[in-house]
């Protein structure tokens, strides 16, 4: 036998996943332990909380899975560094700066300040994400979405004045809890938006792509509102596998309930799916999987019912191998 056919042999599946949040990361810890080292995994990362406070770029869904795979992450929070102090943030609020409800951990201020300078400097993100991760070694290939601005703002009834306006999905998410009258979302800055490096040709090479149990709205909803993406979803050779983010009609965690009602989208695992859409049909999907207590019937999706309770990577592990068999992709 050749080298280059045992190169090949030993290679290993091309695994693409749509990831963002919490959950997001934690699946991706699944999908690692189950290659052990085969293949590839690639994470098409969102980038729609993204934002710039106090001088900082901070961008939630890239550190939150930089972290979680790197070891760094705060187990109980499920975002941040472990071990994190707040020094910083009493000061910020001596000081009465604002804004004053979104705190800024002092570990987790040396990644922002490290992403800053290099995007001042003139690197893209996904340049200064490559860098970061040298630190962490995630063993994922992480990619923001886009190098360019796609923020996602919320167009809500401003409390004390009674009037319309956006404001940053932060806000919305962070100080409001999402806990205020809200009537849309936009994706600021995403139809002028390109995917990033290696976005594009990872779909297209991809042996099975992955839609993470983020949340449908503002994580796998902001990756699909850059242009092209979801046209790469439908022309892509690779079957499009998603795992439902909620349970009995509850999100596996986060708010996903209030960001769908938003879209007049019902929070069950059927609906989601009906809303993501069948390839066969104008949607991205071709199989879905659901907890075992629920059901789904959305024609042209092939549907398979499995624990999807993410309690730790073993876990996890099997619900993406079966994510992955549904593709047609035999680990």
């Amino acid at each position: 036998m050749s080298e280059v056919s045992t190169k090949a042999e030993n290679a290993g599946p091309r695994i693409v996943v749509l990831v963002g949040g919490v959950g997001g990361a934690r699946f991706l810890q699944g999908v690692r332990e189950l290659l052990d080292g085969r293949g590839e995994i690639t994470a098409i990362v969102n980038v729609g909380d993204d934002v710039w406070m106090h001088g900082l770029r901070i961008c939630p869904d890239l550190d939150t899975c930089m972290y979680t795979l790197g070891g760094g992450i705060d187990p109980e929070r499920g975002w941040g560094h472990i071990g994190e102090t707040w020094h910083a943030k009493e000061e910020l609020s001596a000081y009465k700066a604002m804004p004053d409800w979104f705190g800024l951990g002092d570990r987790d201020i040396a990644t922002h300040l490290i992403r800053s300078q290099m995007l001042r400097t003139g690197y893209p993100l996904s340049a200064v994400t490559e860098a970061l991760c040298n630190r962490w070694q995630p063993g994922v290939r992480l990619l923001p979405v886009t190098d360019d601005r796609s923020e996602t703002h919320v167009v809500v009834t401003d409390p004390e004045t009674g009037d319309r306006r956006a404001i940053h999905f932060q806000e919305w998410w962070v100080r409001y809890r999402a806990n205020i009258e809200t009537h849309s979302f936009a994706n600021v800055g995403a139809d002028q938006a390109k995917p990033g490096p290696g976005v594009s040709e990872s779909l297209e090479s991809a042996d099975v792509i992955l839609l993470a149990p983020s949340n449908p709205v503002v994580s796998i909803g902001a990756i699909l509102a850059v242009p092209g993406i979801r046209g790469a979803l439908r022309t892509t050779s690779a079957k499009v596998i998603g795992l439902s983010p909620v349970i009995d009609g509850k999100p596996l965690r986060g708010m996903a309930d209030e960001c769908l009602s938003v879209i007049g989208v019902p929070t069950t695992a059927e609906a989601i799916a009906a809303h993501y859409g069948a390839r066969s049909g104008n949607g991205i999907l071709d199989g879905w999987l659901v907890h075992s207590t629920d059901t789904a019937h959305v024609p042209g999706i092939e549907v398979r019912s499995v624990p999807l309770l993410m309690t730790n990577p073993t876990t996890t592990a099997e619900m993406a191998r079966t994510a992955i068999a549904l593709g047609g992709v035999q680990l």
